[in-house]
């Protein structure tokens, strides 16, 4: 009770009172004596011991009060932003390893541990004062003022901080959020990249094809699949957005594939048909490599065709090579195994090309013999030509050719002169002879192009 509610009591006892003073002093002697010892003192203290707030002391209690109050809302503020950091920490966490991301973990611990501190002092504080105790004293209230202040002052100096330090975040905050926006879309298209590929498997062996590699590359993405259903929380962001995307390359691949099998299917087939009229071409051609080996022996020296001497047995064994490979491509195309059919068709084709130059290059030596020895000058202005076309490259916008230049092109008019000599006498060999004009004006063409590099690089 406090004093204001003793003074209506005192009224009512004023009201009561028959004759004041008077009656007062009556009743008091009407009382047992040990009541009166007890009863007088306390009637000349004025109505009691208590000692009640008043004016400035009411004061005291209501600024203590307030001090409390405002710690709290300090208090609560602080309590939610750390909570609210904390998310934004845990998601950063859980998307960047990087230095600068552990760093900030780090920091966003040290300020856990001050306001830990601070808020320790605000609790202390507030256990210390019992505000609503009704024998309060003021020197209480106002001790307890100070330290709610002093503990709310604390609490607002830390929250500045852990202000400060949110802002900071920002950067890493957003590109973690980029992160996992990525995650949840990446996710769902590796499962519907594993989905498509299972439906191009089903659809090209309804048409009869195997696709046995590819069911096997398909089946081993199973257990990343099953990654990928664990989730980010087991896994790490990071590592779960590239597995997705690793299980979408991978799924795109197999399907790409089964897409292209009955085209690649198709294409085999062409091939085995196209490379088995090849060799049956290659094989009749070469039968008329004797005849024309017969010609060169009849009419020109043994070094313009001893080189071809072993054409028409190369030739056949092999074209009986590329056969074998042949049957062998059949038989991976009747069973299906596509890399090794392609593999087969691909040594075929290298081994027809070999026998098909080999037999060209009889044809074409005994016609480019016949032509020379018809009329060789011809071979030689071809050849000065070129010799001269670069002379005159490397004289342009000069009084002297570089030596560089002028050496090579020299050296090529002095082998052209030898070359023409050689053809002097009864049986003249044409075949040294042209392959002489041939490595003249391949000499010419680098030395026009070593001229023209250097001009370019000047530019």
């Amino acid at each position: 009770m406090t004093a204001t509610h003793a003074q209506p009591y005192t009224q009512r006892a004023r009201r009561r009172s028959i004759g004041g003073p008077a009656r007062d002093v009556l009743t008091l002697l009407l009382l047992p004596i040990p009541l009166l010892i007890a009863v007088v003192p306390a009637s000349f203290a004025g109505g009691g011991t208590r000692r009640w707030f008043g004016g400035r002391g009411d004061q005291l209690r209501a600024d203590a009060q307030a001090a409390k109050d405002a710690a709290a809302a300090a208090f609560y503020e602080l309590d939610t932003a750390q909570r609210d950091l904390r998310i934004s920490l845990e998601t950063i966490t859980a998307v960047d390893s990087s230095p600068a991301a552990r760093k900030t973990a780090e920091d966003f611990t040290a300020l856990g541990r001050r306001i830990d501190e601070v808020s320790g002092v605000y609790i202390t504080a507030v256990d210390a004062h019992d505000l609503d105790r009704d024998e309060l004293e003021a020197s209480a209230a106002a001790s307890a003022r100070t330290e709610l202040t002093k503990a709310k002052d604390e609490l607002l100096a830390v929250k500045a901080d852990l202000d400060r330090f949110g802002q900071s975040l920002g950067p890493l905050l957003q590109k973690a959020e980029t992160q996992l926006a990525r995650l949840a879309p990446a996710v769902e298209r590796a499962r519907q990249g594993l989905l498509a590929a299972s439906n191009a498997l089903d659809a090209v062996r309804a048409v009869g094809l195997k696709a046995d590699d590819l069911a096997a590359r398909l089946a081993a993405l199973s257990p990343e699949l099953t990654k990928l259903n664990q989730g980010a929380g087991q896994h790490g962001v990071q590592d779960t957005i590239r597995r997705a995307d690793d299980v979408l390359r991978k799924a795109e691949g197999v399907r790409g594939e089964a897409e292209h099998l009955p085209q690649k299917a198709a294409e085999i087939d062409r091939r085995l048909v196209s490379l088995r009229t090849r060799a049956q071409a290659i094989t009749t051609r070469a039968g008329g490599v004797e005849p024309i080996l017969s010609e060169l022996r009849r009419r020109f020296t043994a070094a313009c065709w001893q080189d071809l001497q072993s054409v028409p047995d190369q030739a056949t064994r092999t074209v009986a090579q590329a056969e074998a490979k042949l049957k062998e491509a059949v038989t991976a195309r009747d069973e299906q195994r596509w890399p090794d059919a392609t593999s087969r068709l691909s040594t075929v084709r290298a081994l027809l090309d070999t026998t098909d130059e080999a037999v060209s290059a009889a044809g074409e030596r005994l016609r480019q013999l016949n032509e020379v020895s018809h009329d060789p000058q011809k071979e030689i202005e071809r050849t000065r030509f070129a010799i001269r076309d670069a002379q005159r490259l490397a004289m342009a916008g000069r009084s002297t050719p570089d030596p560089r230049h002028a050496r090579p092109l020299d050296d090529a008019v002095a082998r052209l002169d030898r070359a023409a000599d050689g053809l002097e006498g009864r049986h003249p060999d044409y075949w040294h002879f042209l392959t002489e004009t041939d490595a003249v004006r391949q000499t010419a063409a680098r030395v026009v192009q070593e001229i023209r590099e250097e001009l370019g690089g000047g530019h």
